[in-house]
């Protein structure tokens, strides 16, 4: 971050000054809420969770090389004590960006919002030094922890922005007001919380309204192939940019295809041309993520051909999303574990699908292993259901439906749209599916695990990388 004096701190802050023998002595390192992440001249959030309180490790904090801690009350070692952590750390992100004048691109959407965010960084690395949201630390708390890592040098901030509720990231672009505003996609994820899509899109459109008017370069890049996307339109003063695969997009494209491997391949079209892009990312759905990163990097003034060159080359940055690992066997473990909703599974699955004619050349099968998909409220049957039924729509060779009422709903669903037998199999928990799996798979096999982060799938994926298939 830039540096900052512990005195200006407490003033942006409005916190008081405790053991500190010298008011003037600056913080020249990340901000971390973790201990174990100090470096020499960071500031430690002292933050107060369900299990752990902060300010107990701050002694720890400052012995490591932190400068001063960021708390609640007076902790015995150097502190600007401040009545919230959260607000604290608000008030200083806004004034970094303030103060420097970078360009701040934000983004929200249901689904692909931390791919895309990974791309869009990707991209604008190649033309400006970028900061941008590590992982998916997009709440009240990453946004600014993310917001304070810039420094005199950094020309774009990427800041993803999520939303379990109306208010919420209409509070997040208060705290780094920004520039450009892209919104993904409304689906269903959350819908329990939210209650209808109609509510999503209501949240997810308080980022547009944030932007400023044309004429002082707010720009709001929409995506044309979501209705309720495309009419947020008329909900902000800023010059709207459309990506998609529609006619009318102003970034758009055509020719996509797979290649056997299931990475997507297009020509990309902008305003200044046209250029061939093929993805290193699996599945059809990162066309619509990369056009959305392709029509930021054009706003921001990026020619097509460095575009498609920089999309060609991106990878992942954010584990367990779409990881591609070919074991030494032959088996292709795809752990897309992280997380789930209806929108991201039935990608996986048909990312899944385009991959088994490559495995299938192997004499290998396609393995979806599903877990539940959190937070769908009353629509929470019908779309395990449904994903069940996409399975065998898609010929995916073997279901492993992992958990409890979920994971039968999911079954359920292969059960009625294809009779199915063997080809599915219901398991109570990660270490059931590890031990089937491992008996079960051979040489050529291609494994999917997915499910909501509470399930912990990534084990199973984990589990597969660490093991070998038995001998068949």
């Amino acid at each position: 971050m830039i540096a900052l004096s512990l005195a200006e701190i407490a003033d942006i802050t409005g916190g008081q000054l405790h053991d500190i023998p010298d008011p003037s002595a600056r913080v020249t390192g990340p901000v971390v809420f973790d201990s174990r992440e100090v470096e020499a001249g960071s500031l430690f959030a002292a933050f107060v969770g369900e299990r752990v309180d902060g300010h107990d490790y701050a002694e720890r904090a400052v012995a490591a090389g932190a400068t001063a801690v960021l708390a609640t009350r007076p902790v015995g070692v150097p502190a600007v004590v401040v009545p919230d952590v959260v607000a604290a750390l608000g008030a200083l992100a806004g004034t970094v960006v303030a103060r420097l004048g970078t360009d701040v691109v934000a983004l929200t959407g249901s689904a692909g919002k931390t791919s895309t965010k990974d791309l869009i960084a990707q991209v604008l690395q190649h033309h400006a030094p970028t900061v941008w949201t590590p992982g998916n630390l997009n709440n009240e708390i990453g946004l600014p922890i993310t917001t304070l890592r810039v420094t005199e040098e950094t020309r774009h901030l990427v800041l993803e922005m999520g939303a379990r509720g109306i208010g919420h990231i209409r509070y997040l672009t208060g705290l780094t007001p920004p520039r450009i505003g892209l919104v993904l996609n409304v689906g269903t994820a959350h819908i329990g919380e939210f209650g209808g899509r109609e509510a999503i899109a209501q949240a997810k459109g308080e980022l547009v309204e944030a932007l400023p008017a044309a004429s002082e370069g707010g720009v709001a890049v929409l995506n044309a192939d979501d209705l309720l996307v495309r009419a947020m339109s008329s909900r902000t003063k800023a010059r709207t940019v459309l990506f998609g695969e529609a006619e009318d997009a102003d970034v758009r494209a055509t020719e996509v295809r797979m290649t056997p491997q299931g990475r997507p391949s297009f020509t990309l079209h902008t305003p200044t041309g046209c250029s061939d892009v093929t993805l290193r990312l699996y599945g059809e759905h990162h066309v619509s993520n990369a056009l959305a990163a392709a029509a930021v990097a054009h706003v921001l003034g990026m020619s097509v051909e460095e575009i498609a060159t920089a999309l060609s080359g991106a990878g992942t940055l954010s584990r367990w999303r779409m990881e591609v690992t070919e074991r030494a066997d032959g088996v292709t473990v795809v752990n897309d574990a992280y997380n789930a909703n209806p929108e991201s599974m039935r990608a996986a699955l048909r990312a899944l699908a385009a991959m088994g004619g490559a495995a299938q050349a192997k004499g290998g099968r396609t393995w979806a292993v599903l877990g539940p998909m959190a937070e769908l409220g009353d629509d929470s049957l019908a779309e395990h259901d449904a994903v069940g039924r996409l399975v065998v729509r898609l010929n995916v060779s073997k279901l492993v439906a992992v958990g409890g009422r979920e994971a039968s709903w999911l079954q359920l669903g292969a059960y009625n749209e294809g009779s199915w037998g063997e080809e599915s199999v219901l398991v109570s928990d990660t270490q059931a599916a590890i031990d089937l799996l491992r008996g079960e798979l051979r040489p050529g096999d291609v494994v999917l695990v997915k499910a909501s982060r509470s399930a912990g799938l990534e084990r199973v994926a984990q589990a597969l990388l660490d093991g070998e298939v038995a001998d068949r």
